[in-house]
């Protein structure tokens, strides 16, 4: 056991942050860019209005098959002046991981929401604090899909605690629309 998880559990959480640093993340201005791409455009998109507030927000969706992709969402929000996204499809292998359970698979939304997210938190501040005046954000909120409303009210304490057990804030329906609006579009 490595950190509380299995091997193959650890291997699956390597794997998937290896995608974050090593695939690509989709944008419509930027195209197809890596991950330290997106941290630079975050950048560069608050630079150009350095006294507005921003706030950066992670979401996740799937659709509801054995062998679901995971639309993975990192949007960043010009407080009242609309914002960007950049979106990375996690798909496993049917070898890896078949989603029998829709409950697993929302909670599979989650996790990778948290791995993105704290991998995102961490390396994002470190360029923040090389330049020279901070900007003005806040990065901790995730976007849950599920809600008061449907088969998922019952996880709801479960992803709540989750999300706060890995230093995040949680927003689920009607509030989460990084994860029921801009992931819900890719799945």
């Amino acid at each position: 056991m490595v950190w509380g998880l299995t091997f193959s559990e650890f291997w699956l959480v390597w794997n998937i942050m290896e995608e974050f640093t090593n695939g690509y993340f989709y944008n419509p201005s930027c195209g197809n860019i890596s991950v330290e791409q997106v941290m630079q455009e975050i950048i560069s998109y608050i630079k150009e209005k350095p006294d507005r507030l921003y706030d950066i927000i992670v979401g996740c969706d799937s659709p509801s098959s054995e062998e679901p992709h995971f639309p993975i969402v990192v949007v960043v929000l010009r407080k009242g002046e609309g914002g960007r996204f950049f979106i990375k499809k996690v798909k496993y292998s049917s070898s890896e991981r078949i989603f029998k359970n829709w409950k697993l698979r929302v909670l599979e939304e989650v996790m990778l929401s948290c791995q993105l997210a704290l991998f995102l938190r961490e390396n994002f501040e470190k360029k923040v604090k090389a330049l020279p005046e901070f900007p003005d954000y806040e990065f901790r909120y995730i976007h849950a899909d599920i809600g008061e409303n449907g088969q998922t009210k019952d996880m709801i304490r479960e992803v709540i605690g989750l999300i706060r057990g890995n230093g995040f804030e949680p927003k689920i329906k009607p509030e989460s629309f990084v994860a029921s609006t801009v992931a819900d579009r890719y799945t």
